[in-house]
């Protein structure tokens, strides 16, 4: 009686729910019935089962089908992409680079002309403009990172060493965390507050002490550590060469120590203590005889702060070079001395627009003059006794040999921004001596003074 009740009240709730089902009466045909309604709800489960597998994951974010199709496609693409730039060694490559056609005039040198990969420019010194240059940086999956770059004639390599095209190679490998590096290879000088760079340089020519109291390059080991705010870089290095000569075995201690307190001010020194080629001993060898590096000891400071539109630059330096002065006529080789202040102020007046002014000075007169690479009177760049100075064995004349000429400098520049990677510069610089040491090329006389006009066009990628 229980059985035929349930079975009954089934009978009924099946009939309200699905008409057809009233038409049933005996117990086989609900059965029947009930098996029927068990396979739609199958056949159901199976349909849906069916487009589940059929819709990617990707649909749940609400794509459809088509659209979930197209990104499962980029994706495999772009891993393949991936795949074949690591498979190549180009994954993490950064490629950059430059091209700065200049054009100086230079009234002493009595000559005007385009200035572009060429190996004796106007001097001030072997300035580093009319460069054509790329850049190749490559980051590895550890940090470490590679980087060459080629400036044919016109890095640093080509002043150094022999005319190489190489500006800089170098390895920079972590050691332990990314904070701590070990850098090698050959690496330009960090002295002073401008970039070697033409881009990164607000003016065409570089200040008097970047051109005549710094380094080239270094071809040695660097420790390089990042601590918070500062930024200590030191190590051992051949200074200006790529390997040493016989009989000069001693690298340099070079650092530099940087402190940014933003983005938009800081500080830092450099110094280097050790030895270096003393081109006065040249003067003095015997046929036969090799020059020895003599001690090298030199300390800069620079700053920078920017607000707005202004930016502010300075430097501050001091050096010497045992037994490389310019006097040394008299068989006897004596010790060069120097110190110099250079200092910068641009101002953007309207958002393309920048005036740039910078002041040198460099007190070079001890022994005659010399400096860092420069130990002989050169009346192009303004250096040394001028006058056309001569020692006469017959008539000595120790007091006049002794006396060096003290430099100075005023340059006035104005830059124009006409896109993004397109800057063009146009310069005004005075320069100016103690002693007539410009050579007039015009009618062969000595004056103190010396003017420049010089433009370039710098474009970047």
């Amino acid at each position: 009686m229980k059985h035929s009740f349930t079975l009954a009240a089934l009978t009924m709730a099946l009939a309200a729910a699905f008409p057809s089902f009233a038409l049933a009466q005996t117990n086989d045909e609900v059965l029947k019935e009930l098996r029927a309604l068990r396979e739609r709800v199958n056949q159901l489960e199976e349909k849906l089962k069916a487009a589940e597998a059929k819709a990617p994951a990707a649909a749940q974010w609400g794509m459809t089908p088509q659209q979930a199709q197209e990104f499962n496609r980029i994706a495999v693409k772009t891993e393949a992409l991936e795949d074949a730039a690591e498979a190549m060694g180009t994954k993490n490559l950064k490629i950059s680079g430059f091209i700065d056609p200049a054009f100086i005039y230079n009234r002493a040198q009595d000559s005007a002309g385009f200035q572009l990969l060429n190996k004796d420019p106007y001097a001030y010194d072997n300035g580093y403009f009319g460069m054509a240059l790329i850049d190749f940086q490559k980051e590895m999956e550890g940090g470490t990172k590679w980087r060459l770059t080629l400036a044919p004639e016109r890095g640093t390599g080509a002043v150094f060493n022999g005319g190489s095209i190489v500006h800089e190679a170098s390895v920079n490998i972590p050691l332990g965390d990314l904070q701590t590096r070990l850098w090698l290879g050959q690496i330009p000088d960090w002295t002073g507050y401008e970039m070697t760079l033409s881009p990164l340089n607000k003016l065409v020519t570089h200040n008097l002490l970047f051109d005549f109291t710094a380094p080239t390059a270094y071809t040695g080991a660097v420790l390089d550590l990042t601590l918070g705010k500062w930024l200590v870089k030191a190590g051992l290095a051949n200074v200006n060469n790529a390997r040493k000569s016989s009989g000069n075995t001693t690298p340099a201690l070079i650092y530099r120590v940087d402190y940014a307190k933003g983005e938009f001010q800081g500080f830092g020194f450099t110094g280097l203590h050790g030895k270096a080629y003393n081109y006065a001993a040249d003067a003095l060898l015997a046929e036969g005889e090799r020059a020895r590096d003599t001690r090298v000891d030199l300390l800069e400071a620079d700053a920078y702060f920017i607000r707005g539109d202004w930016t502010l630059q300075g430097q501050v330096s001091w050096g010497r070079q045992k037994g490389s002065a310019i006097f040394h006529d008299d068989g006897q080789l004596r010790d060069a001395s120097w110190t110099g202040l250079s200092a910068l102020a641009a101002y953007k007046f309207i958002p393309r627009w920048e005036a740039v002014a910078r002041l040198d000075y460099l007190s070079n007169s001890k022994n005659g003059g010399g400096l860092f690479g420069y130990s002989d009177n050169d009346g192009r760049n303004g250096l040394g006794r001028g006058n056309g100075f001569t020692w006469d064995e017959a008539n000595p004349d120790p007091i006049g040999a002794a006396k060096g000429a003290d430099r100075y400098a005023l340059t006035l520049g104005l830059n124009y921004l006409f896109n993004p990677t397109t800057l063009f510069k146009l310069e005004y610089r005075m320069d100016a001596a103690s002693e007539a040491v410009f050579l007039n090329r015009s009618d062969n006389s000595w004056g103190k003074r010396n003017h420049l006009l010089g433009t370039s066009m710098v474009v970047s990628f």
